[in-house]
C-alpha cells in the first residue's frame, strides 16, 4: 500500500523485516522443538539462539541468484550462525515457515484491526448517546418518511459495526493457522507432536489436515471479512456524504482552520474523508475477489496464491485500519446541525404525518383503509403540489372533519408520537458499551448547580 494510507504501527507489521523476523521465530520454534527430541545438539540450538539475524541486504543478494526467497533467508541466516546454521530448516519445507510466519503476521495486524472496532465503536455509542434526542427527518428512497433521530441512525452503525467485529473477530482466529507437516503434510521428516509443540509455543493452532501449504479458504473468509466492514463504512460515509448535501446540510465533516476545499473555488467545504472511505471500500471488495480466486490451486500446491497475497493481505488490513481510525476521527468531529435537520423537517409541509393520518381515519374515524388512504393521499399530493401545510387543507376537508376533531387531527402530526420508543431502542447500546457511571457531584459541581437560573 501507498504511504499515503498506511499508518506507521501496521505498516511496521508488514515490512521485509518484519516478515523475516516471523519467519525466524517459526525456525527458531523448530529447532528449539528438535533439541528438545535429540535431533538438533544442544550447542547447535545455543549457536542458532544467539546469533541468528536478519540482514535484509544479503538477502536480497542471495536472491538474485537463487531466485527464491525462502532459500535466500535461511541462507543469510546461516551465514549469521556458522558452522552450526547446518541445522536450521532441518526437515522443512519453504510453506511451513512462510505459511506459519503469515499466520502471526495476520495475528498481529488483526489485534491493531480489533483496537480500532473498538475505538470507533466506543465513538459511533457515544455520540448516539448524545444525539438520541437529535430529531431528524428520516428518509426513504431519498424522500422524507417520517421522523427519526440521529443518535437512532448512530445505533444503528454502532450494531453494524459489532457484526463487522464478529466477523473480523471469528476469521482471525481461524487464519492463525500454521503447519510444520513438511512438503505435501505427511510429516515424512518431521512428527506431528513436533507440530503441536512449535504451532503451541507461537500460539498458533495447527493445520488438521494441510497439504504442502495451509489451505487458502482461512485467508477468503479473512478478506471478505475485511471487505464487508469496509462497506459498512462505506454506508456510514456515503449517509455523511448525502447528509453534507447543500441542499440538505444536517450534518459537515470537520473542516481545520487552514484546510482549504478547492482551488477554484474557496467557498467549498467537501466531505472528502468520507469519499475517501467509499473509495478505499472499492479495493477492499476486490481484494476480497481475488482472495477467493487463490482457493482453488493444483494439487497439493502451486505458488499461483502467492504473489496475490503478497499484495492483498497487506494492503486490506493497512487500508481497513486506516479506513477505521479515520472514520473514528471523522464521527468524533462531525458537526451535527441540529436546526437545519428541524428546518428540514418543516419544510416537508407535515408529509411525514400521512401515515398517523391514515391510521387514525381507520381506527377513530371508523374508515375502510382504502377510502382512507385515498382521501390522504389526495391531500398529500395537493400539499406537494401547492406548497401548503397537510394539516391545513385536511383541516377543511369534508371527510376528514366529519371523522375526526381538531385535536385528534393535530395528534396526528405530533412529532414525538413517532419518537415514543426511541429510549428504549438507544438503551440497548448498553449491550455493546455500558455507559460510564454518573459522577457524584462534588463541591465545585453543586456550587455551580446552585448558581443556574440566578
Amino acid at each position: 500500500m501507498i504511504r499515503r494510507y498506511t499508518l506507521p504501527e501496521i505498516g511496521a507489521i508488514w515490512s521485509d523485516e518484519a516478515r523475516f523476523e516471523h519467519m525466524l521465530r517459526v525456525e527458531i520454534a523448530v529447532a528449539r522443538a528438535q533439541a528438545a527430541r535429540g535431533q538438533v545438539p544442544a550447542d547447535a540450538l545455543a549457536a542458532i539462539e544467539a546469533r541468528a539475524r536478519i540482514d535484509i541486504d544479503r538477502i536480497a543478494e542471495i536472491e538474485r541468484t537463487t531466485e527464491h526467497d525462502v532459500i535466500a533467508f535461511v541462507s543469510q541466516v546461516a551465514e549469521a550462525i556458522g558452522p552450526q546454521g547446518r541445522y536450521l530448516h532441518l526437515g522443512l519445507t519453504s510453506s511451513d515457515v512462510v505459511d506459519t510466519a503469515l499466520a502471526l503476521q495476520l495475528r498481529a495486524a488483526g489485534e491493531l484491526l480489533i483496537r480500532d472496532c473498538d475505538r470507533l465503536l466506543a465513538s459511533i455509542v457515544g455520540r448516539a448517546r448524545a444525539e438520541a434526542g437529535t430529531v431528524m427527518m428520516g428518509r426513504t428512497h431519498s424522500v422524507h418518511a417520517e421522523p427519526t433521530t440521529f443518535g437512532l441512525k448512530l445505533a444503528g452503525w454502532a450494531f453494524e459495526l459489532q457484526r463487522g467485529r464478529v466477523r473480523l473477530a471469528a476469521a482471525l482466529d481461524e487464519v492463525a493457522t500454521g503447519k510444520i507437516s513438511g512438503p505435501v503434510g505427511t510429516y515424512s521428516h518431521l512428527d506431528p507432536d513436533l507440530e503441536v509443540d512449535v504451532l503451541t509455543a507461537l500460539g498458533l493452532r495447527p493445520d488438521p489436515v494441510s497439504t504442502q501449504i495451509v489451505q487458502r479458504d482461512r485467508h477468503a473468509a479473512l478478506l471478505a471479512a475485511i471487505a464487508i466492514l469496509g462497506g459498512s463504512l462505506e454506508r456510514f460515509a456515503t449517509e455523511i456524504r448525502n447528509l453534507q448535501h447543500t441542499e440538505i446540510g444536517e450534518v459537515q465533516e470537520p473542516f481545520k482552520a487552514q484546510q482549504k476545499g478547492s482551488s477554484a473555488m474557496p467557498h467549498k467545504r467537501n466531505p472528502i474523508i468520507s469519499e475517501r472511505i467509499a473509495g478505499l471500500a472499492r479495493l477492499l471488495r476486490g481484494y476480497a475477489v481475488t482472495g477467493f480466486e487463490n482457493q482453488p490451486l493444483w494439487h497439493e500446491r502451486d505458488i499461483s496464491h502467492s504473489s496475490a497475497e503478497r499484495v492483498i493481505l497487506p494492503d486490506a488490513t493497512i487500508v481497513l485500519d486506516y479506513m477505521l481510525v479515520k472514520m473514528t476521527s471523522l464521527i468524533d468531529g462531525l458537526l451535527v446541525r441540529g436546526e437545519r435537520m428541524r428546518e428540514n423537517i418543516e419544510r416537508g409541509l407535515g408529509l411525514h404525518a400521512s401515515s398517523r393520518v391514515l391510521v387514525a381515519l381507520v381506527e377513530q374515524g371508523g374508515l375502510p383503509r382504502d377510502e382512507a388512504y385515498a382521501i390522504v393521499q389526495r391531500g398529500a399530493l395537493r400539499a406537494a403540489d401547492e406548497r401548503r401545510a397537510l394539516r391545513d387543507l385536511l383541516a377543511v376537508d369534508a371527510t376528514v372533519a366529519k371523522r375526526l376533531t381538531l385535536s385528534q387531527l393535530d395528534a396526528c402530526f405530533d412529532d414525538a408520537a413517532f419518537l415514543r420508543h426511541v429510549p428504549a431502542v438507544i438503551a440497548r447500546l448498553d449491550a455493546l458499551v455500558p455507559p460510564l457511571p454518573a459522577a457524584a457531584p462534588n463541591a465545585t459541581t453543586r456550587r455551580r448547580e446552585s448558581h443556574v437560573g440566578r
